[in-house]
């Protein structure tokens, strides 16, 4: 099982929290699906496994015409072995997902639309400059539904201004729309933003951690009466909903990842594209692969799978580590633990070591003090 992601680095405007690669002029558009086009073409060889999941992000994915997104499929299916059963998602901005859009989107291989609502509060949505309005969030989820099955949309919370109660009832408006698929994250103030600026100049009030947890709290409780299964800790689905694409990258599957600032991963290497669109355009189009590698040393390779399993409903497996690590690892990590075991933040079952309610806010904190520092 393996995974292509496409950086589609356009946006119509900024959003103020965002710290994503990223390009507000479309001029360059043309030239970067060939781009991606070509780039796919050159890296063929480094995917042998079947891809079972295609995932459009960036940026704003639905700033493709069908034309364009189709050209990139006909390039990934004359050059890859593509699963019958693959999940096919597109991220997608309200505001670009008109009905005459969704409609075409219904007619080709996209299976999964992910949509960026952030929130179902105008106040909200100006804080953070998005580029649509609550109106269209709520009318393009009907277009959406009446064509696909498998939808998700993200919701944000910790805003600055935002009460309980607000995103009590964010959640349940996700949940009177009846959306499968929920992808909730803390707002997080990234350093050369426009929110950071804000902040800095007292424009907007700091991020409260207190509420942001407050809100984490609220959103376990109310997923889970809604019948969500919390399989990641950002990520919420129904049953047969869950995120094939999230799940593969937190399980460490193989992806490639093409375009601008797009990340690979085949086990042992990591690999970067420079996140520069003129840049990327120019090396790609003389046969150059713009990009930084670093291979994984053990204790990288253990650190990783810390990382991303304990952030999973399925956590850490004892055996796996003695299996892939060694015994060195193994006992490492059982020292390490004891104190979060004991506070009820991690929780042992057989040969499952994961986080417990109390502890899942603080889960990469709990994380890296399991973290291996001394071992190559």
């Amino acid at each position: 099982m393996a995974g292509i992601y496409l950086h589609i680095p356009f946006c119509k405007q900024a959003c103020h929290y965002c710290d994503f690669h990223f390009s507000t002029s479309l001029k360059k558009k043309e030239a970067l699906v060939n781009a991606l086009c070509k780039e796919l073409i050159l890296r063929k060889e480094e995917l042998s496994d079947t891809v079972q999941t295609i995932y459009f992000g960036g940026g704003t994915p639905s700033l493709l015409s069908t034309k364009e997104l189709n050209k990139i499929f006909k390039t990934i299916y004359d050059h890859y072995t593509v699963s019958e059963t693959a999940e096919i998602t597109l991220e997608a901005n309200p505001d670009d997902l008109t009905e005459e859009y969704v409609v075409q989107l219904s007619r080709g291989l996209i299976n999964r639309l992910s949509i960026g609502v952030q929130s179902f509060f105008e106040e909200d949505l100006k804080l953070m400059n998005r580029a649509h309005n609550v109106q269209e969030a709520v009318q393009c989820i009907a277009y959406a539904k009446d064509f696909f099955e498998n939808i998700s949309i993200d919701l944000i919370y910790g805003i600055p201004g935002m009460t309980d109660e607000r995103w009590l009832k964010n959640l349940r408006k996700a949940m009177d729309l009846d959306i499968p698929h929920l992808s909730c994250y803390a707002l997080t103030v990234e350093p050369k933003t426009a929110l950071k600026s804000f902040i800095e100049k007292g424009l907007v009030d700091p991020v409260d951690d207190e509420m942001a947890q407050a809100h984490h709290a609220q959103l376990i409780a109310h997923t889970e009466q809604g019948g969500y299964a919390n399989y990641e800790f950002s990520n919420f689905g129904k049953p047969g909903f869950e995120s094939q694409n999230n799940m593969a990258y937190w399980m460490g599957k193989p992806y490639l990842g093409i375009g601008p600032s797009a990340h690979s991963y085949d086990g042992n290497v990591r690999a970067w594209n420079v996140a520069n669109n003129i840049k990327y355009i120019k090396e790609i189009e003389e046969g150059n692969l713009p990009q930084e590698r670093e291979s994984l040393t053990t204790k990288d390779k253990y650190n990783e799978y810390v990382m991303t399993r304990l952030r999973t409903q399925n956590g850490i497996r004892l055996s796996e580590v003695q299996d892939e690590f060694g015994s060195i690892y193994k006992d490492y990590l059982m020292q390490q633990a004891t104190a979060h075991l004991r506070d009820d933040l991690l929780i042992l079952e057989g040969d499952r070591m994961h986080v417990t309610k109390k502890g899942k806010f603080l889960s990469d904190g709990i994380a890296s003090d399991l973290f291996m520092l001394q071992l190559g």
